[in-house]
């Protein structure tokens, strides 16, 4: 088990690896750096192990799927995760560290959006995109995450063991950072200075696409750890909508004795049907995710007590 674990899942990083590796090798001496290449067509690969980085292959694309092998492979006390395009600086590395191993944190957030990446960044969608993005989050989950989709970020042995992780692609960060604040996990913001990409060097996000992905899983994840409110709000549309079409059928009930539109009638029954399913949906499944809960606390004393168990394994090795 290594102390510290550094990260980088790399795709085509040719323009930066090297100087990457580098300076968390100069930082962070005692740590054990880790590059995943994922099905590079440069040399990112060759010039990472040069640089002296473990260099290992994920042959799945994907940013979620480099990072769901990461943390099944690699055992460490604390675990840096950082992109290998040299925009976050090795410096905070180790603050973010002691963070893990003495204040026993659990997810360290790299915060580029409170220090420089607005006027570092040269693509305002992405700027757009980000504030929009943590927004939402705050406000669905109730939570003060001050960067959702920064790559640098610090984690526990425990969190990485029990992070159940579905993401495939960069909507990863938003998984982690709504599994974190869902979970009651220790959660930390780290202000850090952001640089833009060398030149030569191209982002791999699209900011359409991915961006919609994004969207997309936090719309899903919402349903999924917040059940009640996701379909009493549903619930509640669907029962202002049936009233909005009643009212004038029912006042010409009143004027005249007469049902003329049956059919609006009958729609909006069927909408205080569906409202009340919605509901009850909603009731049934918040019972699922607290049992979920209740799970997730059990698995978090079995991966403290299989951290203990690697690390007494070690020290005896170490003795012998």
């Amino acid at each position: 088990m290594d102390k510290i674990a550094v990260l980088i899942p790399c795709y085509n990083e040719s323009k930066s690896i090297e100087k990457v590796v580098g300076d968390f090798r100069r930082v962070l001496p005692e740590a054990a750096i880790y590059v995943y290449d994922n099905n590079s067509t440069d040399n990112t690969a060759v010039l990472a192990e040069k640089a002296g980085a473990i260099v290992r292959h994920e042959y799945m694309q994907g940013k979620g799927n480099v990072i769901r092998r990461m943390f099944r492979e690699i055992d460490a006390k604390a675990y840096i995760m950082v992109d290998g395009d040299d925009t976050y600086p090795a410096e905070a590395a180790r603050e973010m560290a002691d963070m893990v191993l003495e204040r026993k944190t659990d997810m360290v957030v790299g915060d580029r959006l409170s220090s420089t990446y607005f006027t570092e960044n040269k693509r305002p969608f992405h700027n757009l995109g980000n504030s929009i993005v943590r927004a939402s989050i705050n406000k669905l989950f109730k939570s003060d995450i001050k960067d959702i989709m920064t790559g640098y970020r610090a984690f526990s042995y425990n969190f990485v063991k029990t992070f159940p992780m579905l993401s495939q692609g960069f909507e990863i960060e938003t998984e982690m950072t709504i599994h974190a604040v869902d979970k009651n996990m220790y959660t930390e913001n780290l202000i850090i200075e952001y640089r833009d990409r060398p030149d030569g060097s191209v982002s791999k996000l699209n900011t359409y696409s991915d961006g919609f992905k994004v969207l997309k899983t936090i719309a899903k994840l919402y349903k999924n750890y917040k059940p009640l409110r996701f379909f009493s709000t549903v619930s509640a549309v669907l029962l202002i909508l049936a009233a909005i079409f009643f009212v004038p059928v029912f006042a010409d009930y009143l004027k005249t004795g007469l049902v003329p539109r049956i059919p609006t009638l009958i729609v909006c029954g069927f909408a205080v049907v569906a409202a009340m399913q919605s509901y009850f949906s909603g009731l049934i499944l918040s019972t699922i995710a607290r049992k979920s809960k209740y799970d997730f606390e059990i698995s978090l004393i079995r991966a403290e007590d299989d951290f203990k168990r690697k690390q007494a394994k070690k020290n005896d090795t170490n003795e012998l």
